[in-house]
Formats: structure tokens, C-alpha cells, sequence
């Protein structure tokens, strides 16, 4: 009974972390308007480290650091870097709304694929039927009916995104075996404010202090809300419901991402988006089926 009411609960806490993450797209679309982007991925990552440290006090856990846990945060900040900076990219030139459901939809398939060949898990019969969908709604989203619109916009960006969060998805997973994951994922953002300030070392960081309240609220709801609160419970429920399981959680982002991508930003809400994300979830609930 314990256990499914812990299930049930990181099941609400998901909720709120996709709800939190839907608005993250808008948040990220609005900062790319004003900065460059090694400085607006500099100033995500320290104040996303920054608010990191009330948690630590709260939860108070020892930390322990073992050569197994730095590995995976290593492998873990690389792998948030790039996608940090491909979601940067892919959100300037394109929608911020399309790019959730891309990669919050894709995602989850690309987890389950690279878990069943990683981990030689066996593929039932329904789970091939929810491929077999996730590459159609792919394929129609991605509008890869004509190749010269894929290669020439942002969803190259956005599929390289739905790769990375699936690597991501996986090691946080298997990192819970040897580190706390609130520690994971403070120690990845401060791996990865390090590597973003070398890199943005000659850039003017300072920028930031002359924008104005709009990029200030973007900025913090990103960096705060939808990345240390949303993703260090997406990190605690992938280790207590597993990585295919959690995963599944994020078809619900692109229906936030969506409306709020076009109630604040004005974005249109395109049809092959809409078509192909909806058959994309539909494929993941297929693929999970067996999880339920």
C-alpha cells in the first residue's frame, strides 16, 4: 500500500513538473529575443546552482561522492550542456510551442528504443504497435515528407534534443545506485555553470543587468522553476518509476507548452504539429501499456 501511495505521489509531483516545464519553452523563446546565447546559458545554469541550495538545506542529506557518481554527473552536465544549447537554437529560429512537441514526444520513444537495445529488453507486441506509431507521428511532425523543410529548420535542432533528453533520462536512472538525486542534479548544474562561464568567458556576462522586468521573470521561471524544480523531480520519480514510466509523463508538455506559447507569444498552433504530437502520445501510451 506504501508503495503505491509513493507511486501516486510522484505521480502528482510529475504533474506539476510537466506543467512547470510547459511554460519553460515560452520562457526560453522570450530570452532568446535579448542575449546571445552563451550568456543567457551561463546566467541559466549559476542561478539554477544558486537555488539548488535551499533544497540541499531542506532535504539535509549527507553528500557522498564516489567515482560511479562522477561519472554520471559528468556524463549528465555534457549532455544538459547540449541540450541547452540545441533547444537555444532550435527555439530562436523556430516555435517555441512546436519545439516542446517534437522533443517532449519523441523522447520518450528514443528512451524506450535505446533502453530495449541497451538493456536487450524484450519487445511485446503492443509496444511494437507504439513504434510503429511513434514513427509515423515523427515522421508527420517532423514534416519529413519533404526533406528540404527538415534540413533547413529547426527540427534538426529539436530531434537532436529528443536524442539527448533520452541519454539524460537513461543516466539519471541508473545514477540513483550512487548518488542522492537532489545532489545529482545540483552538482550537474554547477559542472555546467564551470563549463559555461569558460566558454562564455570573453562575452559580456554583465548584460544581463540591463534587461528589463520581462527577461528577469523568463529567466528565473527558467532557471529556477522550470529546471531545478521540474527537473530535479522528473530526476527522483525516473529512479522510483523508471525511466520508461517517468518518460511517458511528457506528453503532457506540449499541451501546456502549446497554450502558453499562444496566449503570451502569439504563436499559431500548426496542424502537423497537433496531428502528429497527438499520435505520438498515443504511441507512448502503447509503449508503457505494460507499465500501468
Amino acid at each position: 500500500m506504501n508503495l503505491k501511495k509513493n507511486d501516486k505521489l510522484y505521480q502528482w509531483l510529475l504533474l506539476l513538473a510537466m506543467f512547470l516545464w510547459g511554460g519553460g519553452w515560452t520562457a526560453l523563446k522570450i530570452l532568446t529575443y535579448e542575449l546571445p546565447m552563451d550568456i543567457i546559458i551561463f546566467w541559466r545554469f549559476f542561478i539554477m546552482s544558486i537555488s539548488f541550495l535551499p533544497i540541499l538545506y531542506f532535504f539535509k542529506e549527507p553528500i557522498s561522492l564516489s567515482k560511479n557518481s562522477l561519472m554520471y554527473i559528468a556524463s549528465s552536465s555534457v549532455l544538459n550542456i547540449a541540450f541547452m544549447v540545441s533547444s537555444f537554437l532550435g527555439i530562436k529560429y523556430g516555435l517555441a510551442g512546436a519545439g516542446s512537441v517534437i522533443i517532449t514526444s519523441l523522447s520518450p520513444i528514443m528512451t524506450f528504443v535505446f533502453v530495449a537495445i541497451l538493456f536487450k529488453n524484450k519487445i511485446t507486441s503492443l509496444q511494437l504497435i507504439g513504434l510503429l506509431l511513434g514513427f509515423v507521428g515523427g515522421f508527420i511532425i517532423l514534416q519529413l515528407n519533404d526533406i528540404s523543410l527538415f534540413l533547413n529548420g529547426s527540427n534538426t535542432y529539436f530531434l537532436l534534443c529528443a536524442v539527448i533528453w533520452a541519454g539524460v533520462t537513461i543516466l539519471s536512472q541508473k545514477s540513483h545506485a550512487h548518488i542522492h538525486p537532489i545532489h545529482y542534479s545540483f552538482f550537474i548544474s554547477v559542472v555546467a555553470t564551470i563549463a559555461a562561464f569558460i566558454y562564455a568567458y570573453g562575452s559580456d556576462l554583465s548584460a544581463v543587468f540591463a534587461q528589463g522586468l520581462e527577461f528577469w521573470i523568463a529567466l528565473i521561471y527558467l532557471a529556477v522553476f522550470g529546471q531545478t524544480i521540474a527537473t530535479t523531480i522528473f530526476f527522483m520519480a525516473s529512479g522510483k518509476l523508471g525511466s520508461q514510466r517517468t518518460s511517458s509523463f511528457m506528453f503532457l508538455v506540449p499541451i501546456f507548452a502549446l497554450l502558453s506559447a499562444w496566449i503570451i507569444l502569439g504563436e499559431p498552433i500548426e496542424m502537423h504539429i497537433v496531428v502528429g504530437g497527438f499520435i505520438s502520445m498515443v504511441a507512448v501510451l502503447f509503449i508503457n501499456k505494460k507499465l500501468a
